[in-house]
């Protein structure tokens, strides 16, 4: 993505010029409750909208215990400043391989949320809730308020995606790692994607379809530890696995991640977590600080390929 002279100094423009490394920075969430909000949102949203902040800090201190991300949604277009009554849609989603679903429902009262099990859903069960989505959904954060960014980039790739994937493409709130603007993530397998253009979105969105994963501009996948992510990411590379479900992470301790595929086949990987120079800011607005990244060192002990990024010779995080 070209940058000119006057956005050069945004953290999307400074992470892509100092090529910092996508995989392993996907949020990390086993499951996802998206509820439509129609209108602007402040830097936190889910209590700077017009969604009623009392409950949207019950929401987030409910989902926030079970690990369940929630991210408010809209169409994309134009947001009028204007409160409304109309029914809401929510999806609800649940990312573990094998077992991933997509769920949907139509509510008149957002507060209807509260009554969901929500140590059930992080387990991966929907219990019949709302009825299942066919088609994945990509989530595109523009978020302006958190991020200049994410408004940015976020909403210029949405316009350029516009009358195509009606229905499957929304605006979303923050999703975690706003220097990677565009930011997307893929429902309902987590999948999450950096700096990303309208091809590689229709890409994407296509690849889901199928039950494939696409490699350029991924970020990993919402269900694993950065260290997991970073690793599965490694191992899809290594041996050209394109399969969304074929790949889990089965162990992790001491940078060590096991890696085991559907047919029985199984992989170490050694991942380093360090940091990066020069130092950054990894929001626009905040201090520059060294952002840290994760590397895949090794795959069952034989070295994966050099790190192409000259800055990754930085000293390892005490």
């Amino acid at each position: 993505m070209h940058h000119t002279a006057a956005d050069a100094a945004t953290c999307a423009a400074l992470s892509e010029t100092f090529a910092e490394p996508l995989p392993g920075t996907a949020a990390v969430a086993g499951s996802w409750l998206c509820l439509e909000q129609r209108g602007p949102w402040g830097h936190n949203a889910l209590v700077q909208s017009h969604l009623d902040p009392e409950l949207g800090r019950a929401l987030s201190a409910r989902t926030d215990e079970h690990g369940v991300r929630i991210q408010l949604i809209r169409q994309p277009g134009r947001h009028a400043d204007t409160a409304d009554g109309k029914p809401r849609r929510v999806f609800l989603a649940h990312t573990a391989p094998g077992t991933c679903w997509l769920r949907t429902a139509t509510v008149d009262n957002p507060a209807e949320l509260l009554e969901l099990d929500f140590g059930r859903i992080a387990a991966g069960h929907h219990d019949g809730w709302g009825r299942p989505v066919a088609d994945p959904l990509l989530l595109v954060c523009t978020n302006g308020r958190r991020d200049r960014c994410c408004a940015l980039l976020g909403r210029e790739l949405i316009t350029e995606l516009a009358g195509r994937h009606d229905g499957s493409i929304w605006e979303s709130t923050h999703t975690g790692g706003h220097r990677f603007a565009p930011a997307a993530v893929v429902l309902p397998s987590g999948y999450t994607y950096g700096r990303l253009t309208a091809p590689a979105a229709e890409a994407v969105l296509s690849s889901a379809a199928v039950g494939k994963v696409v490699l350029d501009h991924c970020r990993g996948r919402s269900s694993w530890t950065r260290a997991g992510q970073t690793a599965e990411l490694a191992i899809r590379e290594h041996i050209g696995e394109y399969l969304a479900d074929a790949l889990r992470v089965t162990g992790e301790a001491n940078g060590q991640v096991t890696i085991g595929h559907q047919d029985g086949r199984s992989w170490q990987v050694a991942v380093r977590e360090h940091e990066l120079d020069p130092p950054r800011p990894n929001s626009c607005g905040k201090k520059a600080i060294r952002p840290t990244t994760c590397t895949a060192e090794t795959i069952n002990g034989r070295p994966t390929h050099p790190p192409q990024n000259p800055t990754e010779s930085a000293s390892p995080r005490s």
